[in-house]
């Protein structure tokens, strides 16, 4: 085993070390007891008898069943406090695993076409951002995802509404069914982005082949590749991102529960990391997919048997990959520092 004894001397030694997460879908983060808890509270029926159903039914083939059925968990959500209350959770959770900067994503397409509006969506996750920072030190940021699979008009007038939220919005993104809805469908929306000052991000190479990685880069011009897995597949791609240091939000457990990758053994996060890529570790949709950030380290690391150096590298690039400017990341990477050192 390199560098540990023991699996539980990496697996506590993941668990004190400072990260940052900037691949977390809050909307993913609602685990089936809070699902239940707001159904009641909001009188909606759900089309589960009870929380063991829940989780039977997290038994992915692949993105499009994972979607389904995160869009029924959706449904829950309706009030400024079902928001507050989903990302408090999530907060505390983080907070256990030694986060200390998130960067979260949120799907506002997903509540208003329900009929919730865009201001009760933003105001509680916001609310607890807030609340997370006083209560636990954990700094944030928040990234708007256009969901894919609509139009790209469906995208402006959602970017039309977020106008007055700017000061709370750090960047969009791109998310939802990959496969047939390739990066350049958005490539207007993300122009008019960049045009307001917003940081881009887009999923890429997760189902999508490496032209979507390319499509990111080259037509929407992102600053952070999600996922990524894909680009591995063309040598030259591999090159050019590990050149310019572009940062891949990288989720294992997720790879695994949507059949991305066939098991943790075969992960390519070592061999992103043995070819110099900026690879990072996050939980995606972790009430779904088996995990927080500590459950993916953990699980790839033991799979792969990662050094304490490479561990220590994912950590700093979860840093110098996020949107902190250099003297917000400085006094993250002196923890590590202080930690390893």
């Amino acid at each position: 085993m390199t560098d540990f004894a023991t699996p539980a001397d990496r697996t506590a030694f993941i668990a004190r070390l400072p990260k940052a997460e900037l691949h977390l879908h809050i909307e993913g983060s609602l685990e089936p007891e809070l699902m239940f808890a707001l159904a009641k509270r909001n009188g909606v029926s759900i089309p589960f008898a009870s929380v063991e159903d829940v989780r039977a039914a997290y038994d992915f083939s692949n993105l499009q069943d994972f979607l389904d059925i995160y869009y029924q968990g959706m449904a829950v959500l309706l009030t400024e406090q079902d928001f507050f209350d989903l990302t408090s959770a999530y907060l505390a959770r983080a907070h256990a695993d030694g986060v200390r900067h998130v960067e979260i994503f949120f799907d506002p397409q997903g509540h208003t076409e329900r009929g919730v509006a865009f201001d009760t969506v933003i105001g509680g996750i916001t609310r607890a951002l807030d609340h997370g920072q006083a209560r636990f030190g954990i700094t944030s940021k928040l990234i708007l995802c256009f969901l894919r699979h609509l139009s790209e008009e469906a995208a402006e007038a959602t970017l039309d509404q977020a106008l007055p939220h700017l000061a709370r919005i750090a960047g969009v993104g791109l998310d939802s069914s990959e496969a047939g809805h390739p990066p350049a469908k958005f490539a207007r929306v993300f122009a008019r982005a960049r045009l307001l000052g917003l940081k881009l991000v887009a999923h890429a190479g997760e189902e999508g082949p490496p032209a979507y990685v390319h499509e990111a880069l080259d037509i929407l011009g992102v600053d952070r590749i999600d996922h990524g897995n894909r680009a591995l597949e063309d040598a030259a791609l591999v090159t050019r991102l590990a050149a310019t240091g572009m940062c891949l939000t990288v989720c294992p457990l997720s790879n695994i529960k949507l059949c991305v990758v066939p098991d943790i053994a075969a992960h390519p996060l070592k061999v992103m990391l043995d070819a110099g890529l900026a690879a990072t570790v996050n939980s995606d949709d972790p009430a779904y997919f088996g995990g927080y950030v500590n459950a993916n380290f953990t699980a790839v690391a033991d799979a792969l048997d990662l050094s304490r150096a490479q561990l220590v590298q994912l950590a700093r690039n979860s840093f110098t990959g996020s949107f902190l400017n250099a003297n917000e990341q400085a006094p993250h990477l002196a923890a590590i520092d202080g930690y390893t050192g």
